[in-house]
């Protein structure tokens, strides 16, 4: 008979542990529903990017030396530099800057070493093309600016949860003599 009590007081504790289990994720789902929803509706909403974003990359023709140090300094050897030494002024000429988007991992690199800024990294992620030739951008493609979502009326920017936490730890840390 012992057993039979035994068993009865471990089915008790498994009856009871399990309703506990149950009442915890009822908790947690009620807790829930009190929160905003995170989904953006993309082509009308877009997030603004974080300052150190690394979206497509911009070139300036004019600035460019063609030291060809961005391809060194790239992993995957992208940029195709094409250049012809000029014999009357000792110099380099540029004739062809061109880099495929499709291969490009966006790691810096050659934003981040080029002697001259003549590569920069802009906000602009939207590259999807239904045929891959299309990413493969001359000089003239990459020195087109991208046009501002903050400019266009027509999208709502909405603000990284993270990005606006950081913002309001900045504004209460912050000493100034008037907070409105």
């Amino acid at each position: 008979m012992f057993p039979m009590v035994t068993g009865f007081m471990s089915y008790g504790q498994q009856t009871i542990r399990a309703a506990r289990y149950i009442g915890q994720s009822f908790i947690i789902t009620l807790s829930h529903t009190n929160r905003l929803p995170i989904t953006i509706h993309y082509p009308y909403e877009k997030s603004i990017t974080s300052e150190r974003f690394r979206g497509r990359i911009h070139f300036e023709f004019d600035k460019c030396i063609a030291c060809e140090v961005c391809v060194r300094v790239c992993p995957i050897d992208l940029p195709l530099v094409d250049w012809r030494f000029e014999k009357d002024i000792k110099r380099k000429q540029l004739l062809n800057y061109s880099i495929d988007f499709g291969v490009c991992i966006f790691c810096g690199n050659c934003v981040e070493y080029c002697p001259t800024s003549c590569l920069s990294m802009t906000e602009e992620y939207e590259l999807s093309t239904y045929d891959r030739h299309e990413l493969n951008y001359n000089q003239i493609a990459l020195s087109r600016l991208p046009i501002s979502i903050m400019g266009d009326y027509t999208i709502q920017t909405i603000r990284n949860s993270t990005q606006s936490k950081i913002d309001e730890e900045k504004s209460l840390n912050s000493r100034t003599i008037t907070n409105y």
